[in-house]
């Protein structure tokens, strides 16, 4: 018996590095899925990338795909940010995002600003 509760345990303690792996990764996906429903609240806003103007619903869906296709290199919001959101991956261009007033801002500073306010 003694054995038996030995193994059960080793087995639990096994199985809670990667329960707490997995909370990790949903926290970040939803800080992820919060700034990508922050651009797409930007109804009307310009999306800069490569020299042509997107819409908001646009450049969301765009970033998803990037994210998706980008896999496990992408585990944190910040990774999303840094190697997904700021850049093109084809020119290495920033991306821009343009207010309704008319001012600029890059992409990285935008989703910086959003995932302080970020609350689960």
């Amino acid at each position: 018996m003694l054995i038996y509760n030995l193994f059960f345990l080793i087995a639990l303690s096994g199985t809670g590095g990667q329960a707490t792996s997995l909370v990790f990764q949903n926290a970040e996906a939803a800080k992820i899925e919060f700034l990508l429903k922050e651009v797409e609240r930007l109804q009307d806003a310009k999306f800069w990338r490569n020299g042509s103007s997107h819409a908001a619903k646009d450049a969301a869906d765009h970033l998803r795909m990037k994210w998706k296709k980008a896999g496990g290199a992408v585990k944190t919001a910040k990774d999303f940010i840094d190697k997904i959101g700021s850049t093109s991956s084809v020119s290495g261009s920033p991306y821009y995002i343009e207010f309704a007033n008319g001012t600029k801002t890059e992409t990285r500073a935008f989703f910086y600003q959003r995932l302080a306010l970020w609350k689960p």
